[in-house]
Parts: C-alpha cells; structure tokens; sequence
C-alpha cells in the first residue's frame, strides 16, 4: 500500500509492524501517540478517541502490540502495567522515567541519556534496561 500525506502514524506504525488496521488500533495508538507520559489500561480507556473501547479489546490490543514491538511495558504501579510507544526507545534499553513521591506523576526523560550496564556477577545476562527514578517534580519542589 502507498504512503499518503493524509497517513497518519498510528496507520504508518500498522504498515511497518505488519498488522490490519482497525479502528480500536488506530484509536490506542493514537492515544499512546498524543500521551506525554506512560498509561495505565484504564487510563486508555478514559481518553477521547478510546472510551467506547471495552477493557478486554484494550487488553487484547496492547499485547499484539507489545508482541509487534510497537509498545512497550514501562513499570508496574498500584498493580497496573503502564504502556508507551517504543518508537523512542531501543529493543535493549528504555529511556529513563521520574515519578513523583509527592503528586504521582510519571514524567519521560528521553534526552537523559543513561548508560547500557553490564552485569558485575557471574551468569547474569542483561537485556533489557529500564530505570525509573523517583523525588520532587518541579511543581511539588
């Protein structure tokens, strides 16, 4: 299929992962793509565009997704896996996030650049890096 202007990168994300394009897709893509931070399943389904979606489509959507490499699972909150977009990260390392102590909320830092570790104890293979830092944003500091 031809790329047109009028793609959008939720159907271009599609194309590349070599998946049908659906409406609920494009939807939580759209969402991820618009998100300034990582979401929740239930935070998905609160934005415009995804909340006629029930939670098992959600559910069913982000794991072809992660399966695909298009998304990607940033950490575990309150018992919730929070999801973004890979398309900022490597296969092997995720930027770094900071989470507040104070108001909750989860910031990217992707010009952060921090280091690929290796691991000092013997058998330990490393492959894939997240860190995730935690303290005061600026507007509870």
């Amino acid at each position: 299929m031809k790329e047109t202007s009028k793609d959008t990168k939720a159907l271009r994300m599609l194309r590349s992962a070599k998946l049908y394009r659906t409406a609920s897709r494009e939807a939580i893509l759209n969402v991820l793509a618009e998100a300034d931070r990582p979401l929740s399943q239930d935070e998905i389904a609160r934005r415009p565009g995804a909340e006629r979606l029930n939670k098992v489509t959600i559910y069913r959507t982000l794991e072809s997704f992660l399966e695909a490499g298009l998304v990607h699972k940033v950490f575990l909150r309150e018992r919730a896996w929070h999801f973004e977009l890979a398309d900022h990260c490597t296969e092997s390392q995720c930027h770094p996030h900071f989470t507040c102590i104070s108001c909750g909320t989860t910031h990217c830092l992707r010009g952060m650049p921090i280091p690929m570790t290796s691991s000092p104890y013997q058998g330990f293979v490393i492959y894939r890096q997240q860190v995730r830092l935690e303290g005061l944003c600026p507007a509870c500091a």
